[in-house]
C-alpha cells in the first residue's frame, strides 16, 4: 500500500517514519512519499527517513516531493500534518491574545481560531485535489486545530478522519502507573478535539479509575498542572488543554512571563534539522520527544491500518456525532471510542454526559460551527460572531479588538480579507 504525507517536511515526521518500521506488519507499505513546499528540509528529513527504514529493514521505498498532485497519485491515504503560516504564524498567535488578558495558544481561543481561518481552506484544497487523484483514498487529519479543520473535511463529503494523540499519551502513562501493558487500558475518553475527560479507565473489566486516583493522583495533577483536589472533586481526568478554561487567569499570566511555545520550538527545530542533515543518524534523536506528538506514529499507524484493512479495531477519534452526544448537532466533530472500519469510523455510545461537561463541550461545539463558518466564507462579522461565542473571550470589548487584531496578524493567508 502507498501512504502519502502531507507537511512531510515537518520536524515531526521522523517519530511517524520511525512508527511505520516498527509497526510494519500492521500497516505494510510498499510506497511512502513526504510531500512538502520546502524542498530544503525535505531532502533533510527524506534522508533520514530512509535511513531510518534501512536501520530497521524495512523493505518500503520512500521518495519526496514538493509536487502534490504527483505525491497523492494513487495514494491508499493521506495524512496531513501541515501548519499554514510555519512556526512564525504560531508565534504570532500565542502572543497577541495576550494584549487582551486573553490565553494565546495555537489551538484554543482566538489563536485557535486564526489557524482555523488560515488553514481550513488549504486543507480543503489539498483534499479537493487528493479526491480528483484518488476518489477512493483516505485522509487521516492531524492538522490543528482538528476537530474543526476534520468538521470542514467532512462537511464537504470527504473520506476522512481526525487524529489527535492527547488519548493514546493518557493510555501510555496510565498504563505506566498500574504497571500493566498499555493494550491492556482502554478510557472512557469523551468530548471535543483537546477538550475531553477520561471518565472510566478499564483494566481486565474493572473500571480502575479511582484507583489511579487515589495512587498516582499527585503525579497525574502534577503533569497537567492542575490541583490534586480538582481532579479528586471532578472524578475524572481532564486533558491538559482544561487548564486554558479551568485556570484561565493563571495561565495567562505565566504565559507573559515567559517565552512563547512556538519560539522553544522554533529553536529546537533548527537544532533537529541540523542533527537531520547528519549523514551517520539513522535513527530518530532523543530532541524529538522533546518536541511533542508523543506517541503519535502508533496512533497514526493503527489508524490507518483499521481504515486500509478493515479491522473494526476501537480507536479514540475525531468523527461525526450523529447523535452519539445527543445535546450536539449530528454534523459536530466529537471524539470518542469508535469503530474504525473500511467504512470510516463509527463512534461507540457514550453514557450521559455530566452538566459540568456538557455545558463545556456545547459552548465550544456553537464556536466551532461559527469558527468554520468563518473559515469558509470570511468576513469581519463571522470573526466577531466567533470570538464572541468563545467561553475564553465571550466580551463585546475583547471580541471586537481580537477581531481587528487576528486579521491584522493574518490579513497574507485570508483572501477576503
Amino acid at each position: 500500500m502507498k501512504l502519502a504525507v502531507v507537511g512531510g517536511g515537518s520536524t515531526y515526521t521522523p517519530e511517524l517514519v520511525d512508527g511505520f518500521a516498527r509497526l510494519r506488519d500492521a500497516l505494510p507499505l510498499a510506497e511512502l512519499v513526504l510531500i512538502d513546499p520546502a524542498a530544503d528540509r525535505l531532502e533533510l528529513v527524506g534522508g533520514l527517513a530512509r535511513r531510518i527504514f534501512a536501520r530497521q529493514g524495512h523493505p518500503g521505498r520512500i521518495s519526496w516531493t514538493s509536487d502534490l498532485d504527483a505525491g497523492v497519485d494513487g495514494a491508499d491515504a493521506v495524512l496531513l500534518q501541515l501548519r499554514v503560516g510555519g512556526q512564525a504564524a504560531r508565534n504570532e498567535d500565542e502572543t497577541w491574545p495576550l494584549d487582551c488578558g486573553c490565553v494565546g495558544q495555537e489551538t484554543t481561543g482566538a489563536g485557535g481560531l486564526a489557524k482555523a481561518l488560515r488553514t481550513v481552506p488549504v486543507v480543503l484544497d489539498i483534499a479537493e485535489r487528493v479526491r480528483r487523484r484518488n476518489p477512493d483514498a483516505w485522509i487521516v487529519d492531524f492538522t490543528n486545530p482538528v476537530g474543526i479543520v476534520t468538521r470542514a473535511l467532512l462537511t464537504a463529503g470527504h473520506r476522512a478522519v481526525g487524529l489527535c494523540n492527547v488519548a493514546i499519551g493518557f493510555q501510555r502513562k496510565f498504563a505506566r502507573h498500574l504497571g500493566v501493558a498499555p493494550e491492556e487500558v482502554s478510557l472512557e475518553h469523551v468530548g471535543l478535539n483537546h477538550l475531553t475527560w477520561e471518565r472510566s479507565v478499564t483494566v481486565g473489566g474493572h473500571n480502575v479509575l479511582p484507583q489511579l486516583l487515589a495512587e498516582h493522583g499527585e503525579a497525574i495533577a502534577a503533569d497537567l498542572h492542575m490541583p490534586r483536589e480538582l481532579l479528586d472533586r471532578l472524578g475524572v481526568v481532564p486533558s491538559y488543554y482544561l487548564r486554558y478554561f479551568y485556570q484561565h487567569d493563571e495561565v495567562v499570566r505565566e504565559l507573559l512571563g515567559r517565552p512563547s511555545r512556538a519560539a522553544e520550538v522554533a529553536e529546537m527545530e533548527r537544532q533537529l534539522l541540523a542533527l537531520y542533515g547528519d549523514p551517520a543518524l539513522d535513527e530518530k534523536p532523543e530532541l524529538l520527544g522533546k518536541r511533542g506528538g508523543a506517541f503519535y506514529s502508533e496512533a497514526a499507524v493503527a489508524l490507518t491500518s483499521s481504515l486500509l484493512r478493515d479491522t473494526g479495531d476501537v480507536q479514540v477519534v475525531n468523527a461525526l456525532n450523529n447523535g452519539t452526544l445527543p445535546f450536539l448537532p449530528d454534523d459536530a466533530v466529537i471524539e470518542v471510542p469508535a469503530s474504525v472500519d473500511a467504512r470510516g469510523a463509527h463512534p461507540l455510545p457514550v453514557r450521559p454526559l455530566e452538566p459540568l461537561f456538557a455545558g463545556l463541550v456545547a459552548g465550544v461545539t456553537a464556536y466551532e460551527h461559527l469558527a468554520l463558518e468563518a473559515a469558509l466564507k470570511g468576513g469581519r462579522g463571522r470573526v466577531f460572531d466567533a470570538l464572541l461565542a468563545h467561553p475564553l473571550i465571550g466580551q463585546v470589548a475583547y471580541a471586537d479588538r481580537l477581531t481587528d487584531d487576528l486579521i491584522a496578524h493574518n490579513r497574507e493567508h485570508l483572501a477576503w480579507a
